[in-house]
């Protein structure tokens, strides 16, 4: 049994991107950037107008002015302003040339052909210098940056059409255990429970950067076990198990890869809950196994498949610990690291009454989850604890 850093470290050490893939910038959204994105036109293009109003010779100011033309963004005026003149323009327009600045319509009475400009305007001249905000060849994004919806805008302001991302990673969830039916059937089913598992194992794959190909439940023969596994080896990056991780006759979570050439990361964390995890490499793939019970199945999940999801997709800050009060009081911690699954309120972190292994309901409530080391002592409500987003 090793320590859950040390599970971390190893985990950490195989977490690789596994390939760059190119992707039109509409499809990138949530991939990670393999290359940096370099602008590839200046913005803006040319001295553009940020509001409405008329274009002007700062020189003329204040007066009465000749209108001569209208300036509109992607059809600007085509002429220069002489004094005396000045040019209808939108916001995003280009200037004119001969003009240095625009004078906002509402400090301007129009007449006919005529614009008066009754008093000095203030010092803003409402237009955006070209190339004010980057220049052709400027560095707009950094490899490793996610696209999210404000990177996409900005590469795409950068004239780029595709970006080099990372590709993520496919996984595949297998639930063990004959007493597992599909959520809605098990009431129907003497001594079934519902599978639940795999759906928040699905969503944590997607929330850290993977692409969850399905999930099959299992029952607890080893022969048809075993050729599942092979078949779900060749459909994924990453195979997840979930439950048969203790040692019960029929925990047959490692032994159905085995036949596969199944070659141990790790097989157990001295951690709490969640102590029977394991990592592994089995045709060229890579297995994690969960725990059976929920709440320990998604702690597990949270602290150790979300940084092997998120590594592989090239991402990181899975596991961002910050510091928070405790709103309530937290208890001593025994010989393995200890996770407490917490409520986050104003006044703090509260950990939740019931902390069973089982617990759905309960899971439910968490949004924290609290970390003790071991042989921690007790702590009082105001003192400061690691905590997690959960």
């Amino acid at each position: 049994m090793i320590s859950f850093e040390e599970a971390i470290r190893r985990v950490t050490q195989v977490a690789r991107p596994l390939g760059r893939e190119p992707l039109p910038l509409a499809q990138a959204a949530g991939r990670v950037l393999a290359a940096p994105v370099v602008a590839r036109s200046d913005s803006p293009p040319a001295d553009c107008s940020a509001m409405d109003g008329y274009a002007v010779r700062e020189a003329d100011l204040p007066g009465t002015l000749r209108l001569i033309g209208e300036s509109f963004a992607g059809a600007g005026f085509d002429g220069a302003l002489e004094p005396g003149t000045c040019v209808r323009i939108f916001t995003g327009a280009p200037v004119p040339a001969g003009a240095d600045r625009v004078v906002i319509q509402e400090v301007a009475v129009r007449d006919g052909e005529s614009v008066t400009v009754a008093e000095l305007p203030g010092p803003a001249r409402y237009v955006r210098l070209h190339g004010s905000d980057f220049r052709t060849g400027d560095l707009i994004l950094e490899a490793g940056r996610r696209l999210d919806p404000r990177a996409l805008v900005a590469a795409a302001a950068a004239d780029v059409a595709e970006v080099e991302t990372w590709r993520p990673p496919s996984v595949l969830v297998l639930g063990t255990g004959d007493e597992l039916a599909p959520p809605g059937a098990a009431r129907g089913r003497p001594g079934a429970i519902p599978e639940s598992v795999s759906f928040g194992v699905a969503a944590f794959v997607a929330q850290w950067g993977g692409r969850s190909v399905g999930s099959r439940l299992i029952a607890d023969d080893l022969k048809a076990m075993e050729r599942i596994a092979g078949e779900a080896l060749e459909q994924a990056d990453l195979v997840v198990v979930t439950g048969g991780a203790s040692v019960g006759e029929k925990d047959y979570a490692r032994a159905m890869f085995a036949p596969h050439g199944l070659d141990p990361i790790f097989s157990k964390v001295a951690m709490k809950p969640g102590m029977p995890v394991w990592l592994g490499r089995a045709g060229g793939r890579l297995v994690l196994g969960l725990p059976g019970n929920p709440t320990s199945a998604m702690v597990t999940a949270r602290l150790l498949l979300a940084p092997l999801v998120a590594g592989l997709a090239g991402r990181t800050g899975a596991l961002d610990w910050r510091s928070l009060p405790l709103a309530e009081p937290l208890p001593a911690c025994g010989d393995r690291e200890t996770f407490h699954r917490a409520r986050r309120l104003t006044a703090g972190a509260v950990p939740l009454t019931n902390q069973d292994s089982g617990a759905q309901k309960a899971l439910a409530e968490a949004d924290l989850l609290l970390r003790s080391h071991p042989h921690d002592p007790a702590r009082s409500a105001g003192e400061a604890v690691a905590a997690l987003d959960f």
